[in-house]
């Protein structure tokens, strides 16, 4: 199995987090991608944050794909840091080849996550494009440490078999969607 782990708060979930999902599952060749919906990202303020169990049924509705699986596993492991998640679910899942995708902007602020050069030794990474992020996250500290690891786009099936540390740059899908704009909205409507 070839699995791609998007995590996120997801609040809220948007079309460009499954029109990634979708993108990740052609373009690398996955069996599936699963959403990792976080409890809370250890990087941002908890304020405005919708419960969980109101994000996973909104990535549900959204996701509508066979091969997207919507998940709230770290809640259930217990882990707060994606290092620790993926190691998790290494561990459970023996075998099964992952792939961690994030959108460009997560990858311009990548080497403030805990672990992050433990992340890029536990799996590849698929780098989504994403608005405006895409230079400064090529210019990024973890872009630049890891560009030596960096594959070509045309080589996306071998992501899923590559050795870690390996990443690619996923291009096209510059939708202008975003969780940050989507709640910024919603505040403005609301008042």
């Amino acid at each position: 199995m070839r699995i791609g782990l998007f995590g996120g708060s997801f609040n809220p979930p948007h079309e460009a987090h499954r029109l990634a999902a979708l993108a990740a599952l052609k373009k690398l060749g996955l069996d599936a991608v699963w959403w990792l919906v976080s409890p809370g990202n250890p990087l941002k303020s908890g304020r405005g944050l919708a419960p969980l169990d109101e994000r996973i049924a909104a990535a549900k509705r959204l996701a509508r794909h066979p091969r997207i699986a919507v998940t709230g596993i770290e809640a259930a492991l217990g882990t707060r840091y994606t290092s620790d998640t993926i190691a998790a679910l290494k561990a459970r899942c023996r075998g099964v080849r992952f792939v961690w995708i994030m959108g460009a902007d997560n990858l311009a602020q990548f080497h403030l996550w805990q672990n992050w050069r433990g992340i890029a030794a536990m799996l590849p990474l698929a780098v989504i494009d994403r608005p405006g992020a895409s230079l400064r996250a090529s210019a990024g500290v973890a872009a630049q440490t890891l560009a030596r690891h960096r594959l070509t786009e045309s080589d996306g099936l071998l992501l899923a078999d590559a050795r870690p540390p390996a990443w690619i740059f996923l291009h096209g899908l510059k939708s202008p969607l975003s969780s940050t704009a989507l709640r910024a909205k919603m505040q403005l409507h609301s008042n």
